[in-house]
Parts: C-alpha cells; structure tokens; sequence
C-alpha cells in the first residue's frame, strides 16, 4: 500500500517461474498431465456466431468479427482448446481485431492527418490512436488464448493462422490496383 492509502503496485503481470509447454515436459520423459480425455468424448458444432459479430459498420463496410472468430474458434479446435478458452475472450478478440482492421483501412483511405475542428490546421489522425490501441487489446487477448493453447496441448503449439490470413487479407484489399 501507498503512502497515500491508495492499492498501487504490486506484483507484474507474468513475474513469476516460466512454466514449461506441455510438450516440452512430454520430450524430456517428465510426468506431465494432459487433459484429461473423457471416454465419451462426442464433437460438437461451433457455437453461432452472435449478431453483433456480423454486424454492417456505420461506413457500410462490412465488419470482419465475425472471420477472425471463426478461424481463431477453428485453430482452437485443432487443439482442442476450444472448451478452455471463454468465448467472450474469443469474441472480445475478434472485435478488437476487427476494429484494428477498419481503422487501418480508414487510415489507408483518408491518410494519416486530419484538419483541426476549429483552426483547421493539420493534426494526427485519430483513427491512428484507435489503431494503436485496438492492436494492443487484440494482442493482448491473443496472448492470453495463446497461453492456455501453449499450457494445454500435447502439440507442438506454432505460428498463428488466425493473424496471417486477416493481415494477408488487409494487404490484398488494400492494394492500389
């Protein structure tokens, strides 16, 4: 506790012992737990992608959640991680993404500067603030899935899917034809 009275500090996020890929226990010939599978085990179907995953963006554009749930709900599944990981931290990380995509587009249109409101100077845009930001939620996110994938699977865990094919998309569609 602060001099102030106020709860600031405290222990960092991640600061504690690395804990080893499960994977990398299995190699090394230690004892390590996997999930247990039930006997019983049945497939499911993927949950239905909720409305405002698909909804139209004010510009008329259409928005991208929905893709980038359904291919991180798929990368899930071939881990079969998908009963680990909530589905609003599916669903938050597949806006937060979605949104880094539109400001990135609108960026990529209007360009990087904008005129002042009042004194009609050119200023910073600030759709490059907001790109920032939803970038830094959505990787924040995808560390979190990342981690209980990397912790629980008995595969070796590489490479993401989900963000190569939503970046090779952006770079397609943004293209000067």
């Amino acid at each position: 506790m602060a001099k102030d009275g106020t709860q600031r500090g405290g222990t960092r996020v991640n600061s504690g012992r690395k804990s080893k890929k499960l994977d990398s226990k299995l190699l090394d010939g230690k004892n390590a737990v996997a999930l247990p599978v039930p006997a019983d085990m049945k497939g499911t179907d993927m949950p239905s992608v909720k409305n405002y995953l698909r909804t139209k963006q004010a510009s008329g554009k259409q928005f991208r959640a929905k893709e980038v749930y359904l291919e991180t709900y798929n990368w899930l599944q071939s881990f079969g991680c998908e009963n680990l990981v909530s589905r609003q931290m599916i669903e938050q990380y597949a806006i937060c993404v979605a949104r880094w995509i539109a400001c990135e587009e609108f960026i990529s249109e209007t360009g990087f500067l904008a005129k002042h409101p009042t004194t009609g100077a050119a200023i910073k845009s600030p759709y490059v603030d907001m790109s920032l930001t939803y970038m830094k939620q959505a990787n924040q996110l995808w560390f979190q899935i990342y981690q209980v994938v990397k912790e629980n699977s008995s595969e070796n865990v590489s490479g993401f899917v989900t963000q190569t094919d939503t970046m090779e998309m952006l770079l397609i569609k943004g293209r000067p034809k």
